[in-house]
C-alpha cells in the first residue's frame, strides 16, 4: 500500500490547473482582441468649414454612414480648422470649398483616424474628389506610426519588470524606490533613443520625449512596489494584471481612444499606458498641445505610488517597533 503524501506536498488536481490556465488564456484573449475587434469611430471630434447649409448636409451624411461616429465643430475657414488640428482639439477637418473640397488629417495624432477621414474624401464630391492634406504627418522613417503603437507594451513591461526585480533582489523599501526612479530615468533615455534616433518614430525634443516615458515607467513601478509593500505578492500581481490587461489594450495607441468601445477608451486614458501614449503624441508632434490631462493622470499615478510606498514604510516601522517592544528584556 502506498503511503499518502503529506498535506504540504499534495499537488492541486490536474483538472483544476487546466481549467485555471484556460481561464487565464481566455481573459488574455478578451483583453487584447476585444478592443481591436470592436474598433469603430465613436464621437471622433472633427472640424468642418463652409456654409452652414453645406455643413448640415455633411453632418447628416456622416450620421447616416456612421451613426454616432463623429462630433462636428463648425469653424470659419481652413486656417481655423488647421489650427484646431494643431492644438489637438480635433483629429481632422473637412473644408467645403465649392471649387476644391479638402480633407485635412493628422496622421501623427492617429493613423487609423487619418485613414478613415481620407476615405471620406471620395464621398464628399464623387465628380471632384476632395484633396487630402496631412497637416501633422508622421515621420518619413515610420509613416505608419508602428514604433509608437508598439511602445505601450514595453512601457508596461518595464514598469512591471522593475517592480518585480527590485522586490525579489533588493532589500529595503527606500533602496527599491531609488532603484525604481533610477531605472525609470535610464529606461526613458534608452527607449526614447531607440524610438527617436534609430527607428525614427519620434520627433521633437529628445529629453522631453524621454521625460514622458520615464514618468510613465516610474508611475507604474512605484505603484506596484507600493502594492507589494502593503499586500505582498497578491498586491503586485493584481496591479500588474490591471496594467497589462487593461492599461495596454485600452491605451488607444494602435488607433485612438475614440475608436474603442464606449467608455473603455476613457478608462484607458485614466491608466498610465494610455496617458503616456497621449502625452507622447502631443509632446513629439504637437509641441505639447493637448497633453495637460495626460500629464495630470501620470502625475496622479506617480503620487499614488509614492503614497502607497509611504504607507508601506509606516507599516514596516510599526511592525519593527512592535516587535522590539514585545521582546523580553534580558537581565
Amino acid at each position: 500500500m502506498t503511503a499518502e503524501a503529506p498535506a504540504e506536498h499534495r499537488q492541486p488536481p490536474l483538472v483544476a490547473i487546466v481549467l485555471l490556465l484556460t481561464a487565464v488564456l481566455t481573459v488574455l484573449l478578451i483583453a487584447f482582441a476585444w478592443p481591436a475587434a470592436r474598433s469603430a469611430p465613436r464621437d471622433v471630434p472633427i472640424a468642418v468649414a463652409g456654409p452652414s447649409q453645406a455643413i448640415g448636409q455633411v453632418q447628416a451624411g456622416l450620421e447616416q454612414a456612421m451613426p454616432g461616429g463623429f462630433e462636428i465643430t463648425q469653424v470659419a475657414d481652413r486656417a481655423a480648422a488647421a489650427q484646431k488640428i494643431e492644438d489637438r482639439e480635433v483629429y481632422g477637418a473637412i473644408v467645403l470649398d465649392p471649387a476644391q473640397p479638402e480633407v485635412l488629417t493628422a496622421s501623427a495624432g492617429g493613423p487609423v483616424v487619418a485613414q478613415l477621414l481620407a476615405q471620406l474624401a471620395t464621398r464628399l464630391s464623387p465628380e471632384h474628389p476632395a484633396k487630402v492634406t496631412d497637416v501633422v504627418p508622421l515621420p518619413t522613417d515610420d509613416p505608419r506610426g508602428a514604433g509608437l503603437a508598439a511602445g505601450a507594451l514595453p512601457l508596461v513591461i518595464g514598469g512591471i519588470m522593475t517592480a518585480a526585480v527590485l522586490t525579489m533582489r533588493v532589500s529595503g523599501g527606500s533602496r527599491r524606490m531609488i532603484g525604481a526612479v533610477g531605472l525609470a530615468i535610464t529606461g526613458g533615455l534608452a527607449l526614447t533613443a531607440v524610438l527617436q534616433f534609430w527607428l525614427g518614430s519620434f520627433e521633437g525634443n529628445y529629453l522631453a520625449n524621454s521625460s514622458v516615458i520615464a514618468l510613465s515607467i516610474a508611475a507604474i513601478s512605484l505603484t506596484l512596489l507600493g502594492l507589494e509593500w502593503l499586500f505582498g505578492l497578491a498586491g503586485l500581481g493584481v496591479g500588474a494584471a490591471v496594467m497589462m490587461l487593461l492599461g495596454n489594450p485600452l491605451s488607444g495607441l494602435t488607433s485612438a481612444p475614440e475608436m474603442l468601445p464606449d467608455g473603455w477608451g476613457t478608462l484607458g486614458q485614466l491608466l498610465p499606458p494610455g496617458a503616456a501614449g497621449t502625452a507622447l503624441r502631443s509632446v513629439s508632434f504637437f509641441d505639447g498641445a493637448g497633453s495637460g490631462t495626460a500629464f495630470v493622470v501620470l502625475g496622479a499615478w506617480l503620487a499614488l505610488g509614492l503614497a502607497l510606498c509611504g504607507l508601506g514604510a509606516m507599516r514596516s516601522q510599526r511592525f519593527v517597533h512592535g516587535r522590539h517592544e514585545a521582546s523580553p528584556v534580558t537581565v
